[in-house]
């Protein structure tokens, strides 16, 4: 009962965000002076991207399995470096249990880090104001 509140709860946070950025789109919150709040913002919804990937791998079925195959392996598209950055994400030659756990620490983690940044975009957004 607990994981599935989780998860849709989170799937309703994404929903407010999702206005909360179309209400910015709206008003024209990108333009100067508010720029770097709306990097603020943009790094936060960056990160609340990676959390629910990472919480999604987290019951580890075969979705979610194939899911972190698919995703990691987009690293790979970087040139030079990301075959070594995808064996690194793994933490060896396959998503396995070391993968498992990175994802574990990151996904607890990382909610701490986006409060961090909400508190960075919250003073940014009292130093330049709203504009709606």
């Amino acid at each position: 009962l607990l994981r599935y509140l989780h998860a849709n709860g989170a799937g309703f946070f994404f929903v407010v965000v999702a206005i909360h950025l179309l209400r910015g789109l709206y008003y024209g919150s990108y333009a100067q002076p508010r720029a770097h709040l709306w990097c603020s913002g943009v790094a936060i919804l960056i990160l609340m991207m990676a959390t629910g990937f990472i919480g999604y791998v987290l019951p580890w079925g075969q979705m979610s399995l194939w899911g972190a195959v698919v995703i990691t392996n987009l690293l790979s598209a970087i040139p030079v470096v990301g075959d070594s950055i995808v064996t690194w994400v793994w933490g060896g030659f396959s998503v396995d249990n070391p993968t498992l756990n990175r994802f574990f620490s990151l996904h607890f983690t990382l909610p701490f880090i986006i409060a961090g940044l909400a508190v960075v975009h919250l003073a940014l957004l009292h130093l330049d104001g709203s504009n709606n």
